[in-house]
């Protein structure tokens, strides 16, 4: 009687060396993800707390698309790190910040910090710990993901059909506050200078330039 494919030992041998390089890499990036998170908290120089930040960004989108949700992974570094990141790194460097202000204000709130702290990382050991997230307490789907399936194009299916009212809605918002923002930036101001393209292209030569006849005169001559 052949054996199938459960029974063969190269099957079972090749599926445990994959899911004990799949947990070694977990591992690694989630590693790295702690360190760089605690180094954006502790960093003295608030261009090294951002360049952590991107570094916990880019380990964040690691471990989600070992759990399967490539979408997640995606956005998170196009989103993020390619967006809201540079914004905060070009505020950071253009700014002119304090930083010996910045180490007293730590210090000064560290006592309110630990505690609030403390009382997070505990939620999240009694809501890890409580078992609901076990894979034999979790429903199954209604809608199962097919073998071979990617949930790119599912979730873009969905999204587009039926939730396709509340995205819209979702971009309109959007919309309303990137002109909100665009026009509380342009508003005028007493004493700000602006630029006229126009009056600069119509420039002349003469509005500019003003030639002086003055003189020759005789330098004496030193004793």
């Amino acid at each position: 009687m052949r054996r199938t494919d459960e029974q063969d030992p190269c099957i079972i041998v090749e599926w445990s060396l994959r899911l004990v390089i799949e947990k070694v890499v977990f591992y690694i990036f989630a590693a790295v993800l702690l360190f760089a998170a605690v180094m954006v908290i502790t960093a003295r120089n608030p261009v090294h707390a951002a360049l952590y930040l991107v570094l916990a960004f880019f380990n964040s989108a690691a471990l989600w698309i070992i759990a399967g949700a490539e979408f997640l992974g995606i956005v998170l570094v196009l989103v993020y790190v390619g967006a809201v990141m540079v914004l905060f790194l070009f505020v950071v460097m253009m700014l002119d910040i304090n930083m010996a202000r910045i180490r007293e204000g730590f210090v000064r709130h560290l006592y309110i910090g630990i505690p609030v702290a403390a009382v997070m990382i505990l939620q999240m050991l009694l809501v890890v710990g409580s078992g609901a997230f076990e894979p034999a307490v979790m429903p199954t789907p209604a809608m199962p993901i097919p073998e071979g399936v990617a949930n790119t194009p599912l979730l873009g299916s969905v999204l587009y059909t039926v939730y396709m009212l509340q995205f819209e809605l979702a971009a309109v918002i959007l919309l309303v506050a990137i002109l909100a923002a665009v026009m509380l930036t342009l508003r005028r101001r007493s004493g700000t200078r602006h630029q006229d393209p126009g009056q600069q292209v119509r420039v002349r030569k003469a509005d500019r330039l003003r030639v002086v006849r003055m003189p020759a005169v005789k330098r004496d001559e030193e004793s």
